[in-house]
């Protein structure tokens, strides 16, 4: 049988990575796929990167769409990224009939409604595993792998970048500005870190495993999202004081009301396995209502993890080339005419323990003020810690709370009321808090 041919969009870090991998285990993935799968054709800015790569017997172009349109090419592998010319590229590549691989989050969250029924209507596939977590094949367990259950939850490490920023400033005691220099000089953020660090690029993945957990559609721009900007040092102290560790979570949760979709810096109980995730590692926690917890660990990044969910998706279609598209496992997990409207919930709406900072005026009943609020607004707390003041005229101090779960919209009227005091002195630092146990 002739090997299928594929055309590679973009020879970066993930792309070189696929051409290597896909050419390293050749004979191992010909196995696997049932027969062999080569790079016939590449786009690329820099034609001399095929070169470096090896594959100076390749057809090479600096335009996209001569890939996308050759007839040879059967399976187009877009690595990229961002939203154009990528979506049009892909679209252009299913309108030819070619099944498509992709590892680009940002164009499967917000435009994969509309390239999935694209695909649908002109059967072919859209694989897309590398998108979320790098290397962890987090797509297929939600998608196949827990197929039985109904997902009540799911919570996720899936930026390296905010989780190394975290991480370090835990471990070495070190301000958010000056480990986000770091991560941008060993090329683990980028030189406008704004992705990475505002949560925007965890809440396109958390969008795509909201969709595939719960059988709804895309809904990126629903999803709540809040960065670790905010995320002082004394913050991070703090919560470990508590027995907690800080983690910026993706968190999608089904309830009777609809679904949460949220993503911001979350407190854990240090003895979950999830908050022990450290450095530029992933991690996805899925609770089912079958299997229970369920914790899908790996690297969430770099050009050989990637590579490794990009080539399996390859073989993915290579199998399924000449099956029914009637037959083949949904893109988004349900098919498409049972996807539910069910509504994601406004972040008012959602529940969760919090954590509270505030700097109060160093003067007795400042704590009774603040009780008297919470207690008015039915919110209990379950800890407290009154830092001592560093000398005995400072004028200010620290008080943070930990309350139990309680409704958004109400913290948010019990926190405006605390800051309009006179004893407090500007803005109360909130984090929510999940316990991850149901």
């Amino acid at each position: 049988m002739n090997p299928v041919k594929i055309g590679l969009l973009g020879l970066g870090t993930v792309g070189g990575g696929t051409a290597t991998v896909l050419k390293r285990n050749a004979e191992e993935i010909a196995r696997r796929a049932g027969r062999g799968i080569i790079v016939d054709y590449a786009a690329t800015l820099e034609l001399d990167r095929a070169t470096e790569l090896g594959m100076s017997d390749i057809r090479i172009t600096q335009d996209a769409f001569d890939v996308v349109n050759d007839p040879d090419i059967a399976i187009v592998v877009e690595l990229i990224g961002g939203y154009s010319p990528a979506k049009e590229l892909v679209l252009q590549a299913i309108e030819n009939g070619k099944h498509v691989v992709t590892a680009n989050k940002a164009l499967i969250a917000v435009h994969g409604n509309e390239i999935f029924a694209k695909a649908q209507e002109k059967g072919v596939m859209v694989a897309f595993e590398a998108a979320v977590a790098g290397g962890i094949p987090i797509i297929k367990a939600l998608r196949e792998g827990l197929a039985a259950n109904k997902i009540e939850w799911l919570a996720g490490i899936i930026n390296g970048t905010g989780n190394f920023i975290l991480t370090e400033m835990r471990d070495k005691g070190r301000d958010f500005a000056d480990v986000l220099a770091e991560a941008q000089a060993l090329g683990y953020a980028e030189a406008d870190p704004t992705f990475d660090v505002e949560g925007i690029d965890a809440a396109h993945k958390l969008s795509i495993l909201s969709s595939i957990a719960f059988g709804i559609p895309l809904q990126f721009e629903k999803t709540f999202t809040e960065g670790i900007t905010k995320i002082t040092r004394e913050d991070v102290e703090y919560a470990s004081e508590l027995g907690y560790n800080i983690k910026h979570l993706g968190i999608a949760r089904k309830t009777e009301s609809g679904v949460e979709q949220r993503v911001h810096p979350t407190m854990i109980p240090k003895k979950r396995l999830i908050a022990n995730v450290d450095g530029v590692m992933n991690a996805i926690l899925v609770n089912g209502d079958a299997v229970g917890p369920t914790l899908y660990y790996g690297a969430g990044a770099g050009d050989e993890p990637t590579a490794s969910a990009v080539v399996a998706d390859i073989i993915d279609v290579v199998r399924v080339l000449t099956t029914d598209p009637e037959n083949r496992v949904p893109h988004l997990a349900f098919q498409p005419d049972s996807l539910e409207d069910t509504p994601i919930l406004a972040i008012e709406a959602i529940e969760t323990a919090y954590y509270l900072r505030m700097c109060a005026k160093n003067q007795a009943g400042v704590l009774a003020e603040v009780t008297k609020i919470l207690a008015e607004g039915n919110i209990s707390i379950e800890a407290f810690i009154q830092k001592e003041p560093e000398s005995s005229n400072a004028e200010k101090v620290d008080i943070i709370l930990l309350s139990h779960r309680v409704n958004e919209g109400d913290m948010n009227t019990a926190i405006e009321k605390i800051e309009a005091l006179e004893v407090i002195c500007g803005e109360v630092v909130r984090i929510r808090v999940e316990s991850l146990e149901k």
